[in-house]
């Protein structure tokens, strides 16, 4: 071989971990704790941070309470609040990155453009936007929360064209000042109740185009005391108690959610108390009610959304946008708004991921031929077809009132098992689910799946794929999915031999 060979050869690793957001990163401290110390995280961007770092919206905080919403294994005593804004999560992945000596490990600025599994050497060929590598297990870590979804609307280009400015929620023009502007807000999901309250104090007209009111409960927020934090940083036990009594309550709730959906019946009539509060005028009112079971999408938490709406300044259109003519708004109502800014609060590429297109499995089949029909795993981590492959955060493993750190944990201890599986097994084997057992897991989960609000409460999420399946929730407890994940079943997969020797393929 060539020196100009050697130089062009990919660097292989034992593990590659796609993604450097809360599933990458976890992936890559339980992986060193593992003892596993050859792997790299390939991460598309110049920082860590996932979904965090991506969305600095005005007003971007999570919806679940900050100690839960935290690793086990990197409790946090200083959380400034009980629900934590974006700046100080994403500070929070950066002191895990630092805590956990995991910078070596990174590669920044290396967008995956393709993934090939090569049958004779059992091993992933990975090409990034900056080089290339070869592992023998690679972790997916790139969440369904990471490609912005807007929607085609008709005339954008010309809006654009003529001055207008658009962007999504999750790729926030800071440099662009909104003071004074005519602003028009397309979607009411968890970012849009966030950005609203945020920016109708200073644009001159804010318009919120609304295909379907949400569900909006009040957010019990306040800031952590400083007793309280020197208490968490003194006595660490205590935190763990407060982080147990967040995650008892919510495993309590659980049962209503998929199993007895007319419990939520005083539910919703708590939700309207909350909106009744803040909006009197009867019209909008109307407007703002949903007409679906609550839980059927998400439930909002906000004080302050409602009280926005009922500004002089803002409109509520009970309609989606359908067409732009110059700086006219269209919805499908027929009503119109002028507008120079447009944000879309449209949500993500959830049932379609984009990375699905570029893993390319044992048969020459992308991952999203494979999806075709509706995404399908096995225990939310492996697909046939996709040996040595693996999901966090993959179908059916998102939560719909909990924290998904409490999955992803889940899913790294599995992620865990599946290492030493393949050590016992030693070189030139490789594991795949067994498409029986995956056709199976997917038959119980959407069995389940029927009872649940999510299908029985009348409302079109994204949840749902195109053929209206959820693939996307788990119908079930955290604690339900810790116990599904906690080791590899070897009955569930395929032992896969080389075709050739290591040495044969390490020479080719």
């Amino acid at each position: 071989m060539s020196e100009n060979q050697r130089e062009r050869a990919p660097e292989h690793v034992r593990v590659a971990v796609i993604g450097s957001g809360f599933g990458g990163l976890g992936a890559a401290v339980r992986l060193r704790r593992e003892g596993v110390t050859d792997f790299v995280v390939l991460e598309r961007a110049d920082s860590v941070g996932g979904t965090w770092r991506d969305n600095s919206y005005p007003g971007c905080a999570c919806d679940v309470p900050s100690h839960l919403y935290s690793f086990s294994f990197a409790p946090n005593p200083d959380w400034p609040r009980t629900f934590s804004g974006q700046p100080h999560i994403r500070a929070y992945l950066e002191h895990v990155a630092d805590t956990f000596r995991l910078r070596s490990h990174l590669r920044l600025g290396h967008e995956v453009l393709r993934m090939r599994w090569d049958a004779d050497r059992l091993l992933w060929e990975i090409e990034t936007s900056r080089g290339r590598f070869t592992a023998g297990f690679v972790v997916s870590a790139t969440g369904p929360l990471s490609d912005p979804k807007i929607p085609g609307i008709p005339g954008i280009e010309r809006f654009e064209e003529e001055g207008g400015k658009v962007f999504h929620s999750a790729r926030w023009d800071h440099g662009h000042d909104l003071t004074g502007k005519r602003v028009a807000m397309v979607g009411t999901g968890a970012s849009a109740i966030q950005i609203v309250p945020a920016i109708q104090p200073r644009v001159g007209r804010l318009t919120l185009f609304q295909r379907t009111p949400p569900w909006v409960m009040p957010r019990v927020d306040r800031a952590i005391t400083g007793p309280e934090r020197w208490l968490h940083r003194q006595l660490p036990f205590t935190g763990k108690a407060r982080r147990g009594i967040l995650w008892g309550i919510r495993e309590l709730q659980v049962s209503a959610f998929t199993k007895r959906p007319g419990e939520l019946g005083l539910v919703e009539q708590l939700a309207k108390a909350n909106m009744n509060r803040a909006i009197k005028d009867p019209a909008l009112r109307a407007k703002l009610t949903p007409s679906y079971r609550i839980g059927c999408k998400r439930i909002l938490l906000s004080n302050d959304y409602y009280p926005a709406l009922a500004k002089p300044n803002v409109d509520v259109v009970a309609s989606g946008l359908k067409e732009i003519r110059g700086r006219t708004l269209v919805a499908a109502d027929g009503s119109e708004a002028e507008a120079d800014v447009i944000v879309f609060g449209t949500g993500f590429h959830v049932t379609d991921l984009p990375i699905a297109e570029r893993v390319v499995g044992a048969e020459g089949v992308s991952l999203a031929e494979a999806w075709k029909d509706g995404m399908e795993s096995l225990r939310g981590a492996t697909a046939a077809g996709f040996p040595n492959w693996m999901t966090v955060i993959g179908p059916n493993t998102g939560l719909g009132n909990s924290s998904m750190i409490l999955m992803i944990e889940s899913q790294l201890n599995y992620m865990a098992d599946f290492v030493r599986q393949l050590s016992l097994l030693g070189p030139g084997a490789a594991l795949a689910p067994r498409p029986s057992a995956v056709a199976a897991w997917n038959r119980r989960v959407q069995s389940r799946m029927e009872r649940t609000v999510w299908k029985s409460g009348g409302c079109d999420s994204w949840y749902l794929d195109a053929s209206g399946r959820n693939t996307t929730l788990w119908p079930g407890t955290t604690s339900e999915f810790r116990r599904a994940t906690r080791a590899v079943d070897l009955g569930e997969y395929e032992v896969v031999r080389a075709a050739r020797s290591a040495r044969e393929g390490a020479a080719a």
